[in-house]
């Protein structure tokens, strides 16, 4: 198997049925050589509205995994990769829809570049603008900035704009640090150097930290526009918003303990602190605002 195609799903039945529709006329597609060579898998976590029933029906050729608890975005991708055959595997969120031949330029672009472990294509958001979704690391510094709003308030100062590459529009090919993601592409043998997600990222980050692990390795990855995705952003994250800025808060909390803490344990302490506090004040925001306020990407 050349492709093994991965969505994670969470109560989205209706976007993964668009999402699923688009894929597989993508597979069915003869210029783009997919069909008989790639796999999917849709692994549920537990949804309520039937999402799993849906597939199965109208979906027969998905390869249905259906867990009784929600192990978040994580552990479900890592129970499909175990079980996944192709060189190349595609994570994709159900809230998608690929145009299209791009999953075809992402298996080709990977093909012939070998010092590229991972690529992402261009997001775009509903009404088909682009979507930034490439990140530099978190660096301490960076998500300090970030988590003080100071981009905003200072939109014009250059050290406040770095982490979210806002001074880039997405819009040329160029190696990065972690793509969102709603759409990556890697390489089976990166995953084998490098190991699965981490799950102790419940969701949020883990592609973040997956991503530091893949470039500490060698690997390059990249961004192609000449790729697209529409990404209707968020649709699964606004169902349990509060959970979701914990998620993100404590994965962060991980993602520097783990990789740049280098022995300062006297920092744990006053750095989850000070996270979970901004968590907090976040969600009273959100529900002050009357729940209508979807936060920015944090990763």
């Amino acid at each position: 198997m050349n492709l093994s195609i991965i969505i994670v799903s969470w109560n989205t039945r209706e976007l993964l049925r668009s999402c699923l529709a688009t894929l597989q006329a993508e597979i069915d597609r003869p210029t783009n050589m997919l069909a008989g060579t790639t796999e999917v898998f849709l692994v549920d976590n537990a949804s309520k509205d039937d999402s799993a029933q849906m597939v199965s029906e109208n979906f027969p050729w998905v390869k249905l995994i259906a867990n009784s608890d929600n192990l978040g975005f994580a552990a479900a991708n890592n129970q499909a990769i175990k079980q996944s055959s192709g060189r190349l595997i595609l994570l994709l969120n159900p809230d998608t829809e690929v145009q299209p031949s791009s999953i075809k330029v992402l298996v080709d672009f990977l093909e012939n570049h070998p010092k590229a472990g991972v690529v992402a294509p261009q997001l775009l958001n509903t009404d088909r603008s682009i979507q930034r979704s490439c990140r530099a690391f978190p660096t301490f510094n960076g998500m300090l900035f970030e988590l003080m709003g100071l981009s905003k308030i200072f939109p014009d100062q250059p050290k406040f704009r770095e982490y979210k590459m806002l001074d880039w529009n997405h819009d040329d090919e160029r190696e990065v640090d972690q793509p969102e993601g709603a759409c990556l592409m890697v390489k089976r043998e990166v995953i084998d150097q490098v190991g699965t997600l981490d799950e102790g990222f419940w969701m949020l980050f883990e592609e973040v930290d997956w991503c530091y692990r893949v470039k500490a390795h060698g690997w390059q990855i990249w961004f192609t526009p000449t790729a697209q995705v529409v990404h209707h952003y968020g649709q699964s994250i606004k169902q349990v918003k509060a959970k979701m800025i914990l998620s993100s808060h404590r994965g962060l909390y991980r993602f520097w303990k783990k990789h740049y803490r280098k022995g300062r344990w006297y920092l744990d302490v006053p750095a989850y602190a000070g996270l979970m506090s901004l968590a907090y004040l976040r969600i009273a925001s959100f529900h002050l605002r009357g729940g209508k306020q979807i936060a920015p990407k944090s990763s």
